[in-house]
């Protein structure tokens, strides 16, 4: 394991969250990455210097506390010019250092397990690495493992700057065959009338045990930040006879770099195209308004910030206060509040998500000739029938059936 020392700096600039909560994060992310955290240094400073980003007393103090902890790894929460992260590897005696942006592509890297997560992650890494090859800021002869080095970090090593490139366009064309694929597979969808309900939320809320719990499902939970990378699909079918299809997506984060949105553009799609949106939010963390504004600047990002949204105030059961229960509820006001570990509040999110749905779904009165059983098994398999009746050449239905599925009747 890594021995990693965490510096956080603080630019005065007007963010929603303080350097403390900020170093906590950072913290939590190394630790998702498999370091162990000797030490963290925090700091304030107008503006970053051009060749440390920090001031050289503190850079001094940094300087030591590697000697003392015998660390091998430095982190900084704010991104490095390949310039500046030259200038300290040089000044700490070629201790590898990284930034936040680096780290989390590591995290991902990670946990990556599909073909397209593995393709969003390699070109990320690439696009992020090459102005940071040797002559620039990092040498590649450093780059042999460790954390920051997953996916193509070892590759890189019998790269050069037109390989790089060519390797570049060629992942850019595997993300156009693989979009293309995602976008049939979510016509199919429409076309077999599924409801869709995408289930968001800050990294580490408990979206897939969420999802675990709703719908019987076993899929990995680990309590680590982005332990679900590739979205998870699962359908269900609600007290109504209505079936939906929920959708675990990758959890969001606290000023994620852009062009990270960006690589798993085609993944977030998925969340623009859900009927709905199921926001979790962790209601144990005392983050919790910041996490839910960085979701909301992710999907403004999207453009799916007028979705139709549920709030779901999960781990309840890790809210020992009940006046903080009492301020969560009126905060979160249209909130429902459950434990996905414990299924506590399970069937009224449930019963929320039927309701909601509702709006979704009509009554009809049909009489189905017998040479169109075809229709008479759709409404079956998608709707509720309340009531049958066989007559002489046809058969008689009254059902609750998907709005979208009426054209076809």
């Amino acid at each position: 394991m890594e021995k990693a020392i965490l510096v956080t700096v603080d630019m005065n600039e007007k963010l929603e969250w303080p350097l403390e909560a900020r170093a906590a994060e950072l913290k939590e992310l190394a630790r998702s990455s498999g370091a162990s955290v000797v030490a963290e240094l925090l700091c304030h400073k107008e503006k970053p210097t051009p060749d440390l980003f920090i001031g050289k007393g503190k850079f001094e103090e940094l300087c030591q506390l590697v000697h003392q902890k015998k660390a091998n790894l430095v982190i900084f929460n704010n991104d490095l010019t390949p310039t500046q992260l030259r200038n300290i590897e040089k000044g700490l005696a070629d201790i590898r250092t990284i930034d936040r942006t680096q780290l989390i592509l590591d995290i991902f890297a990670k946990n990556a397990r599909s073909v397209e997560g593995k393709v969003q992650i390699e070109l990320a890494q690439l696009e992020y690495l090459l102005p940071r090859l040797t002559g620039k800021g990092i040498h590649l002869s450093r780059l042999g493992g460790g954390i920051g080095t997953r996916g193509p970090g070892e590759k890189l090593l019998e790269y050069d700057r037109r390989k790089i490139k060519r390797s570049i366009l060629k992942l850019k064309e595997k993300l156009l065959d693989i979009e293309k694929r995602r976008t049939a597979l979510r016509k199919r969808r429409s076309e077999a009338i599924l409801t869709t309900v995408a289930i968001i939320g800050y990294t580490n809320a408990g979206k897939t045990t969420l999802l675990n719990q709703l719908t019987n499902s076993k899929n990995l939970v680990a309590n680590r930040l982005f332990s679900t990378l590739d979205p998870i699909a699962r359908s269900y079918t609600l007290p109504n006879n209505q079936k939906v299809l929920f959708l675990d997506t990758v959890g969001f984060l606290h000023n994620l770099p852009h062009h990270l949105v960006e690589a798993f553009k085609s993944t977030l799609e998925e969340v623009k195209m859900a009927d709905i949106l199921l926001h979790v939010l962790d209601a144990s963390s005392e983050k919790i308004h910041e996490q839910e504004e960085a979701v909301y600047k992710v999907l403004k990002e999207l453009g799916a910030e007028n979705k139709i949204v549920i709030d779901v105030l999960n781990k309840i059961d890790l809210v020992g206060s009940p006046d903080r229960i009492n301020r969560l509820k009126k905060d979160f006001e249209k909130s429902t509040l459950v434990s996905s570990l414990t299924g506590l509040g399970m069937p009224m999110l449930i019963e929320e998500i039927s309701q909601l749905l509702s709006g979704l779904v009509t009554d009809i009165k049909v009489d189905i000739p017998h040479n169109r059983m075809d229709l008479v098994n759709l409404i079956y398999e998608n709707g509720k029938v309340n009531y049958r009746e066989d007559r002489l050449e046809s058969v008689y239905l009254e059902a609750t059936i998907p709005v979208r599925l009426k054209h076809l009747i």
